[in-house]
This record gives structure tokens, C-alpha cells and sequence, in this order.
């Protein structure tokens, strides 16, 4: 039996581990794994007594509409944020007590940090702004789906894969405790040969995998199939940083998933690429990791600066200033961003030539950044801001996002770095720019499109009471953490002995629990949304007087996104089209539209790849065989399968088409200053003067 399921044992349980040892930290973790567990009953309960089962795996799961395939992106995030704030709210409990030797061990406080990275970084950030690029490309470019639909929906299901190992690992075994970073030798076999490095190695690589294809897929759809007139130059400025975020999945993704798979080679073969002996070096690792890890900044940050870009132009009602200047700025970072790797590691001895080599390039990486700051500014300068939900985190991230921009800029100084790397000064800096830079951003995106996708819009009054909480949490649980980091508090400590700290981390408690608040509230302002959805509905799809492609659509946009493939003929078409009083027409003729069909391959792959990631940790070498041979016969059989294409009849598309132009041309367009009440159904009335 003991050979059968490898080395996994009942008491890797940790659902009764609080039962076995009564005490804070092993209530934390068995009260995590029961969350866990009870989540997903819950949802399968609601899905069996909703009758939705088929409803789920037709409309969703077997889709390769991209549009959905974004959304279930979202949703991958959206579950895994939940994790990762909760996981905040501990440690944040924890080091209010570290004086006192805090609430957690010191192996439990170790887990939950490498975890909250791991979880946010690669199963929170990724996710949001791949969800992002995957429902925004095709309608920003004019394009009916992705290049590769099956690929897309195969790359999501790698990415389920990962988020789903996990979250296994709360339930059964445990995580590493060597960082989000994973260093050897804290995960090498010697050091922890329990089960919660193989978790990481398995999740990242086989998630890696996923966004690597992800990449791929968005730059052959950005290169080969934009509307005809539009020209590099001519598209919108999210579609230029998500071209150049997949640029970077493409290069920077293999080195990471290079480095865990020698990873893995150590651990379970007896390899030495990362030992202490035989030859190995934990170096290599470091340089692999963060060959990665620094462009891996940018593909999050990115996709955010094109939100950003978008909603300045919209709710400033002007063109984009210096559309150029930041089209060249998004690439100097991209090209830029795999020059600086080694600030990361500024400590480990290299010399002083290589550090400071190191240093001038994270100090020229800032220019660019900085130029589009000036950009979004000079864009808001003079225009009709209208202070939505967007613009609120617009306005907070301004403030915060330059804070922690100047803060990198010190750090790029190696003799400085040296002083505060290890202290709670890095960890400031980091979430002062990842945060505020890639979370508001993507809210702020939630708040634009959400009507796009879903056929309504979100409470404007609960939108900005979150987007607040959001602001004030931040700034108070991150920006003390300056003043400890330069006070000597060390990062990644699961104690400290100075009890001047103690306030300051009160106050860091007192921010994170504004933080769960406000995570809570986005779920409110859905729950509202949903309520009221009636009133906030905008079929007609531009509640917002948008400037691009994808607002030219009924909302939610039909399977097929275009009646007809667009002409464009300048940048920002719609907006064009709106300033010539000419939005809504009817071609002379529509035509047949085909359509890949439904499959199963992404589920395929996600049940095949969880099984093998699962024993592989746990060294159940018959289910690793059976799920990898399982999943290649599946593909071999499936590819001599005959996939014929959907056809949509060009009546269908007429009928749908003719009826929302119609609809459009009966509303007379919401002014402005109501587009927040329920007169706006979806069609803005565009101020042509600032439009053209």
C-alpha cells in the first residue's frame, strides 16, 4: 500500500492537524485547508442543485472564445487573491507578536511567505493580465479570436494546473520555505526533502509552460491578424505593451522553467546543478531565477501601463499625448528590463564592475518609466476629467507608484542596496511598486470593461469606497515598512528583538485589515452590481465614449466580435467614426462567419498535468506514467478526429447586427455628467470637438 501511493501518507492530512496539536499555528493551517476543501464542496453543491454542470462545461469550460477564456483567467485570479490576502492578514498578525516569538513557528511563518509570493506573483498577477490581453487583443485589432484558440485554451489550462498544486499543497503536505524565489540549497533535497518544493517545481513549471504558449499565441494574433489599415502604428496603446509583454513571455519564460526543471533533476535524480558539492552552484540558479524574475516585473506591469494609457485618453476625453514617445518607451523597457537581472542580487559578491554595470542599467530603466508618467499626465492636462472609479485609482496610483519608482531608483545604487537589501526596506518597495502599478491598474481595468463583458455596469458608490480602502490600506501597511527596513527590521525574519518595531507594525496590522476590507468590498460591489443589474445595464456597449475597436460592439459582444471586419484608417477608429456621425452602419452585405468548435483538450490537459504534477510530488511514479501517456494518446487519437468549424449563417449575424444598430440609433447618447445614473445604456454622447 506504502509503494502504491508513494511516499503520501494519511498524516499529511492537515485537516486534523489543530486536533492532533491544539495552538494558534496549527489552527491557522488546518483552518486554511478546511476553507479550502469546503470552497470547492460548496461550489460543486450550488453547481448540482443549480443544475449547471452542463451549463459549466459547454459555455465555459470547453469554449475557446477568448473572450471567455479571459474571464476564467480573472476568475483563476480573483480565487487565488483571496488566498493571498488571507495569507497577508496572517503574517501581518504574526509580526505584530514577533517580540514575543508571534503566533506562528518559525517553519509555519516560512511557508506562509514563500506561498503569499509564489500565490500573487504567479497565480494572481499572471492570470489578471493574461485574462486582460486574452478578452482585449482580438477586439482591440479588429480580429474575430485569438490565432491559436485551442492553444489559448490548453495555455489556461496549464495555468489551472499550477494555481490548482497550490492549493493542494494547503490541504495535503506542505509548501517550501524558501521564498517565492525557491533558492537552493533551502530547497534542495538535504535541506527539505519533504513534499513543498516538488510543489513549487511542478506548479511553476507546469504553469510556465502555459504562459510561454500564452505569449506565442498573443504576438502571432498582434502581428498577423489586425484589421486591414492598421498599421503598427495605429494600434492602441494597450495592444503595443501587450505585444511587448509577449515578447517577453516568449524569451524570459524559458530560463525559469529551465531553472526548475534542473531543480527537479536535484531533488529526484541525484543531480547537482544547484548543490555544494559535486560541482554544483547555487548561482546559476539565481542568475536562471532572476533572468526571469526582472522582465517577469514588467510582463505584470505592462498590460497595467496600457490600462492606464486607456483610461487617461477616455476619461480625460482627449487623445493620448505622445502616443509615440510611449510606444518607443514601452519597448526601450521591454529590450531594457533583461539588462538588470543582477540588482537582485547586488549582496551575493559579485564585483564591483559587474554591480555597478548592473546598477546604471536600473538606473536608465527608470527613463522610460518616467516618460510615460509625464505622457499620462500631459494627457489629463487641460481635459474633462471625470473623476469614476478608474481615475480614483488613477490618482492613487500617480502618488504611490512614483514613491516606490524613487525608491528603486536608490535602490539601483549597489552601496545603498548593500545597507537595506535584506530588511523590510526591499519588501516596501516592491509592493509600493507592484501593488499600486499592477493591482490598481487591473481594478481599474475591472471597472472599464467589466460592462463590455458582462452587459452592465459596476457601482460607481461601492466602486470608490473599495478603490479608497484600497489607497489608505496600502499606505499603511507598506510605507511604514520604509521607516522599519531603515531602522534594521531584517525581511523574511519570523522575529525580531527591538521593540520600537512594535508600533509601527500595529499600524502595518491596522492597514492590512483596511486591505481585507477592501478585497471584501469588491465582492459587495459585484453583489450590488448583480442586484441592480437592470438599471446599470448597457447593452449598446460604449457607456464610456471609448476611443478603440472593442467599444464599436453590442455588450457583451456577440461569439463572433465583428459583423463585419473593421477598415481603419487612423488610431483610435471608433472615436473617429463617432466625430463623423457616422458609429453605427450596416454593411451591404454580411456574410457566413466560421468558428473553431468547443473542445475538451484545455480540460484534458489541466486533469492530466494536475495528476502528474501531484505524483511527481509525491512519487506515485504509476500515476505520473499513466497522466502523461494518458494525455499524449488522448492527443494522438483526437488529432486524426475530424473538427469541423461552426458556421454561423450570415442571417444570424444580420439579425443580431441590424438590431443593436437599430437600438443604437433610437437612443439620443448619455452626456457626460450622467453616464453614472441609469439613463446610460451603453451609447455616450462624444464630445466632438475634444474627439477629433
Amino acid at each position: 500500500m506504502i509503494d502504491l501511493f508513494g511516499r503520501l501518507a494519511w498524516g499529511e492530512l492537515k485537516l486534523f492537524e489543530f486536533f492532533h496539536a491544539p495552538s494558534i499555528d496549527t489552527a491557522v493551517a488546518s483552518g486554511a485547508a478546511w476553507m479550502a476543501v469546503l470552497g470547492v464542496l460548496a461550489v460543486m453543491a450550488w453547481l448540482t442543485v443549480a443544475r449547471r454542470w452542463g451549463w459549466l462545461w459547454s459555455e465555459w469550460l470547453t469554449s475557446v472564445d477568448h473572450k471567455k477564456i479571459g474571464i476564467m483567467y480573472m476568475v483563476i485570479g480573483f480565487v487565488m487573491m483571496a488566498r493571498g490576502v488571507f495569507e497577508g492578514i496572517v503574517m501581518r498578525a504574526h509580526q505584530t507578536t514577533a517580540l514575543d516569538g508571534g503566533v506562528l513557528s518559525n517553519t509555519h511563518w516560512a511557508e506562509l511567505f514563500s506561498t503569499h509570493g509564489t500565490v500573487m506573483i504567479f497565480f494572481v498577477a499572471m492570470p489578471f493580465i493574461t485574462g486582460f490581453m486574452n478578452y482585449l487583443i482580438p477586439l482591440q485589432i479588429g480580429a474575430r479570436d485569438m490565432a491559436f484558440p485551442v492553444l489559448n485554451q490548453i495555455s489556461l489550462g496549464l495555468t489551472t494546473t499550477g494555481a490548482a498544486l497550490v492549493m493542494i499543497s494547503l490541504v495535503v503536505g506542505a509548501f517550501e520555505t524558501g521564498g517565492w524565489t525557491a533558492y537552493p540549497p533551502f530547497t534542495g533535497a538535504d535541506f527539505d526533502p519533504g513534499p513543498g518544493p516538488d510543489y513549487w517545481v511542478w506548479a511553476i513549471a507546469l504553469s510556465g509552460f502555459g504562459s510561454m504558449f500564452s505569449g506565442m499565441n498573443f504576438a502571432v494574433t498582434i502581428y498577423k491578424m489586425r484589421a486591414p489599415g492598421m498599421s503598427f502604428m495605429k494600434m492602441p496603446v494597450f495592444t503595443w505593451t501587450a505585444l511587448c509583454t509577449s515578447i517577453l513571455l516568449i524569451f524570459a519564460l524559458p530560463p525559469l522553467t529551465v531553472a526548475c526543471l534542473m531543480q527537479a533533476l536535484d531533488r529526484l535524480a541525484g543531480f547537482h546543478f544547484f548543490t555544494n558539492d559535486l560541482g554544483g552552484n547555487m548561482m546559476n540558479y539565481a542568475n536562471l531565477f532572476w533572468m526571469f524574475g526582472h522582465p517577469e516585473v514588467y510582463i505584470l506591469v505592462l498590460p497595467a501601463y496600457g490600462i492606464f494609457s486607456e483610461l487617461t485618453s477616455m476619461f480625460a476625453a482627449k487623445r493620448l499625448y505622445g502616443y509615440t514617445s510611449l510606444v518607443i518607451a514601452t519597448m526601450s523597457i521591454a529590450v531594457i528590463s533583461f539588462c538588470v537581472w543582477l540588482h537582485h542580487f547586488f549582496t551575493m559578491g559579485n564585483s564591483a564592475t559587474i554591480n555597478a554595470a548592473f546598477g546604471i542599467a536600473t538606473g536608465i530603466i527608470a527613463i522610460p518609466t518616467g516618460v510615460k508618467v509625464y505622457v499620462w499626465m500631459a494627457t489629463l492636462w487641460g481635459g474633462r476629467i471625470r473623476m469614476t472609479t478608474p481615475m480614483v485609482y488613477m490618482t492613487g496610483f500617480f502618488i504611490l507608484f512614483v514613491i516606490g519608482g524613487l525608491s528603486g531608483i536608490i535602490l539601483a545604487n549597489p552601496a545603498i542596496n548593500w545597507q537595506v537589501h535584506n530588511t523590510q526596506f526591499i519588501v516596501a518597495h516592491f509592493h509600493n511598486v507592484l501593488l499600486p502599478g499592477l493591482i490598481f491598474g487591473i481594478f481599474a481595468g475591472v471597472h472599464i470593461w467589466f460592462p463590455k463583458a458582462f452587459g452592465f455596469r459596476l457601482d460607481e458608490r461601492a466602486g470608490k469606497i473599495t478603490a479608497l480602502l484600497w489607497i489608505v490600506g496600502f499606505c499603511l501597511t507598506f510605507l511604514p515598512l520604509y521607516l522599519v527596513g531603515l531602522m534594521g527590521y531584517p525581511r523574511r525574519s519570523a522575529a525580531f528583538d527591538n521593540p520600537d518595531f512594535v508600533p509601527i507594525m500595529i499600524v502595518c496590522m491596522i492597514g492590512a485589515c483596511l486591505l481585507m476590507a477592501a478585497f471584501a468590498g469588491l465582492f459587495v460591489t459585484l453583489w450590488i452590481s448583480i442586484r441592480n443589474r437592470d438599471a446599470l445595464a448597457v447593452p449598446l456597449g460604449d457607456p464610456w465614449d471609448g476611443r478603440t475597436l472593442e467599444w464599436a460592439t453590442s455588450a457583451p459582444p456577440p461569439p463572433w466580435n465583428f459583423a463585419m471586419i473593421p477598415h481603419v484608417n487612423e488610431r483610435d477608429a471608433f472615436a473617429r467614426e463617432k466625430a463623423d456621425g457616422q458609429p453605427y452602419v450596416t454593411p451591404e452585405r454580411y456574410e457566413d462567419v466560421h468558428l473553431p468548435p468547443n473542445t475538451a483538450a484545455g480540460m484534458v490537459v489541466m486533469i492530466a498535468t494536475t495528476a502528474f504534477g501531484f505524483a511527481m510530488t509525491w512519487w506515485i511514479w504509476w500515476l505520473a506514467v499513466a497522466s502523461f501517456a494518458g494525455m499524449v494518446l488522448w492527443y494522438v487519437v483526437h488529432s486524426f478526429r475530424e473538427h469541423p468549424e461552426v458556421t454561423i449563417p450570415a442571417s444570424t449575424v444580420a439579425r443580431h447586427h441590424k438590431a443593436w444598430v437599430e437600438a443604437a440609433s433610437l437612443n439620443p447618447g448619455v452626456t457626460r455628467d450622467h453616464e453614472n445614473d441609469t439613463r446610460n445604456r451603453g451609447r455616450a454622447a462624444t464630445d466632438m470637438v475634444v474627439a477629433s
